[in-house]
């Protein structure tokens, strides 16, 4: 399935954008399918798949991540692509004393570009593509905006066992799907994927 019900599986890859060395912002398989949302939990319809449009941009993120990772920054990347193929934002992890803050992760600063930038109805046939699955906080910052699509790679049980009890990363085991599943909307979710090719870029970086 490509980012969108308009999009063109044949040319919808996202182009990588340059980002900002600071604040990591750019601007324009063990697969788990479903939506969440509306009180519901996820299911896995037969139609749904992930495709190859989705594998390019799912790559874009975590090569964004190993940005990340060379900036000192801890190794997550997003980006949040139109249902045409453009791409709306992109970020990295920018958390961390004393240049960014707590709430800097990746995915956060990928969606507050995009939503400030473009309309609610062109982030509504939006995807967001994270090199791990978003935390709580990230989920809540998706539902808001209106993005009605995420595909990740690195779950969050994959994500601890990489990351151990580092005090820099306490993952919380709260999947996002039960964070959209007490939504009132739905939000499809595909993930996760590529996990080995996500976690080359944490080698090292928790020790």
């Amino acid at each position: 399935m490509c980012p969108g019900p308009q999009c063109d599986p044949a040319s919808c890859v996202a182009q990588p954008v340059h980002s900002d060395p600071v604040t990591g912002v750019g601007l324009s398989s063990g697969l788990v399918l479903g939506y969440a949302g509306s009180s519901e939990r996820a299911t896995s319809p037969p139609s749904m798949s992930i495709s190859e449009p989705d594998l390019g941009n799912l790559r874009i993120a975590i090569a964004i991540a190993s940005e990340a990772k060379a900036r000192g920054k801890h190794p997550f990347g997003a980006l949040v692509v139109a249902s045409d193929g453009e791409v709306l934002a992109e970020a990295g992890n920018a958390s961390g004393w004393p240049d960014g803050d707590a709430t800097a992760h990746a995915e956060l600063n990928a969606v507050r570009s995009a939503s400030r930038r473009f309309p609610p109805e062109r982030l509504a046939r939006a995807t967001l593509y994270s090199s791990a699955e978003p935390c709580a906080m990230c989920a809540g910052a998706v539902y808001w905006s209106g993005i009605s699509r995420v595909v990740y790679a690195l779950s969050e049980k994959r994500l601890l066992e990489l990351t151990g009890n580092h005090p820099e990363n306490p993952t919380l085991s709260l999947p996002c799907r039960e964070v959209f599943a007490r939504g009132q909307r739905r939000i499809e979710v595909l993930g996760p994927v590529l996990e080995d090719e996500a976690a080359v870029a944490h080698r090292g970086f928790w020790d």
